[in-house]
C-alpha cells in the first residue's frame, strides 16, 4: 500500500423516512436559512417537495427556492443560483434530487463566496478555498455525489463539460432513503449501474500500483452492483436490493477504493463528458458506449489486470472474454454500447475527439491521450 490521507466529512442518514428530518439536520449544523434547489418538478408530483418544506418549517429553517435543474447541469443555472444565494443571504445550499442537482448545489456553494467567475474553478484557473455548506436528499443512486466533493457542470456556450473536486463541497449531511428511488425507470437504473461501475473500474485498470485489497474491493462493488441491478429490473419494489444498490453506488466514489493506490486516471469519463456536452446524452448511457471501446483499445497496457477482471468477475480467462461479457451485460440491462444507438453519426467523431482532447489537456491526460488515440477509441465505439 502507498501512503495516503483519507478524510470524508459527510454524515449519511440512511433509511426510511429520514428525509422528513432534513430540517433537523440543517438546524443541528447551526444553519437558519438555505437555498432549496431541485430539478424539473418530479419531487412535487411524488410528495417529496411537501415533505421537505414541512421539515424546514418544523425546524424553523427559512428558505429560498430555485428549480429547473436539468440533466447534465448547466453553468447558466449555477450562475442563477449564485445570484439568488447572494441576494437572499442564505447560509447553506440544500439539494433534493439526483446527481445533477447535487452537482449544481456544489457549484453554487463554491461560487457564492468567490468574487470572480465560478467557471475559474472548473477550468483549473483558481483553487477552491471557501464554500457554503451543502446538504442533500438523494432521489437517485449513481454518482455518489452524496458523499464526495465532485461537481460536473456544462458550459452552455462553449460546450465544455468540466469538473471540480474538493472536500470543501462534500455535503455536511446526506439523506439516502431507498424508497425515494423506487420510481426510477429501468433505463435510468441501468445507466446508474454503469456509472457506478465506471467509477471503480477506471483506476482499477489504469493505476500503476493497485493492491490486492483494492482490487477485491472494486470487484466486490462491481459484482454486487450487477447482482442488485438484475434483481431490481425484475422487481423494482425490492427494498433491500434498492438499499444495497444505493449504498454500493455511494461506496464507488466516496474516495475509499483508490486509497493506497498509485496513479490512475478517468479516461472513460473524459471521453463521455464530450459526448454528453455535445449531445446531452445520459451520462451512464454514454459511459456504456465508451467503456468497452476503451477497454479494447487499452487492454494490452495492463493485460494482467484485465485477465484478473475476467477471472474474478465472470469466471473466464482471457481479457477479451471479460470485455465482451461486460459489453454483453450492458446490452442485457438495456444500456447502449454503440454511438449509433445514441444517434451520433460516425462523421461526428472528429468533433467529439477535439472536445475530449480539450478535457484531456485540462485534466492533465494529454500525455497518454492524444487526439489520435481518442479518435481510435471512438472508432471502436
Amino acid at each position: 500500500m502507498k501512503d495516503f490521507t483519507y478524510y470524508n466529512p459527510t454524515k449519511i442518514e440512511f433509511g426510511r423516512g429520514k428525509e422528513k428530518e432534513i430540517g433537523r439536520y440543517i438546524k443541528e449544523a447551526g444553519i437558519t436559512k438555505v437555498l432549496f434547489i431541485y430539478g424539473m418538478g418530479s419531487i412535487k408530483k411524488n410528495g417529496l417537495y411537501t415533505k421537505t418544506i414541512d421539515s424546514l418549517n418544523k425546524y424553523g429553517i427559512e428558505y429560498e427556492e430555485l428549480d429547473k435543474v436539468v440533466s447534465n447541469p448547466l453553468l447558466s443555472r449555477v450562475n442563477d443560483g449564485i445570484k439568488l444565494a447572494r441576494e437572499t443571504e442564505v447560509q447553506a445550499i440544500l439539494g433534493v434530487g439526483g446527481g445533477s442537482v447535487a452537482d449544481t448545489i456544489k457549484a453554487i456553494a463554491a461560487g457564492v463566496p468567490y468574487e470572480g467567475d465560478v467557471w475559474d474553478f472548473f477550468s483549473n484557473k483558481v483553487v477552491l478555498k471557501e464554500a457554503l455548506p451543502v446538504f442533500t436528499v438523494m432521489t437517485l443512486a449513481a454518482t455518489a455525489s452524496e458523499m464526495n466533493g465532485n461537481s460536473v457542470i456544462t458550459h452552455d456556450e462553449t460546450k465544455e463539460k468540466f469538473s471540480i473536486g474538493s472536500v470543501l463541497v462534500n455535503p455536511v449531511v446526506s439523506v439516502i432513503n431507498p424508497e425515494l428511488m423506487a420510481t426510477v425507470t429501468s433505463d435510468y437504473l441501468a445507466y446508474s449501474a454503469v456509472d457506478a461501475i465506471a467509477h471503480v473500474i477506471e483506476v482499477y485498470f489504469t493505476a500503476t500500483y493497485h493492491s490486492d485489497f483494492n482490487s477485491r474491493l472494486v470487484e466486490s462493488i462491481i459484482k454486487s452492483m450487477m447482482r442488485t441491478t438484475e434483481i431490481l429490473l425484475k422487481n423494482p419494489d425490492d427494498y433491500n436490493a434498492r438499499g444495497e444498490f444505493a449504498w454500493i453506488a455511494t461506496q464507488a466514489l466516496n474516495g475509499l477504493t483508490p486509497t493506497g493506490t498509485q496513479g490512475g486516471e478517468f479516461p472513460n469519463h473524459m471521453i463521455e463528458h464530450a459526448l454528453s456536452a455535445l449531445y446531452n446524452v445520459p451520462h451512464g448511457a454514454g459511459l456504456s458506449v465508451v467503456i468497452p471501446a476503451w477497454m479494447k483499445w487499452y487492454k494490452n497496457q495492463n493485460l494482467a489486470q484485465f485477465e484478473r477482471f475476467s477471472r474474478e468477475i465472470f469466471g473466464l480467462e482471457s481479457a477479451d472474454e471479460g470485455i465482451n461479457t461486460l459489453e454483453a451485460w450492458f446490452k442485457k440491462i438495456g444500456s447502449p454500447v454503440t454511438l449509433k444507438e445514441l444517434n451520433i453519426p460516425k462523421e461526428d467523431i472528429s468533433a467529439i475527439t477535439k472536445n475530449a482532447y480539450h478535457i484531456a489537456q485540462t485534466w492533465g491526460y494529454s500525455k497518454n491521450y492524444s487526439e489520435q488515440s481518442i479518435n481510435e477509441i471512438l472508432q471502436k465505439a
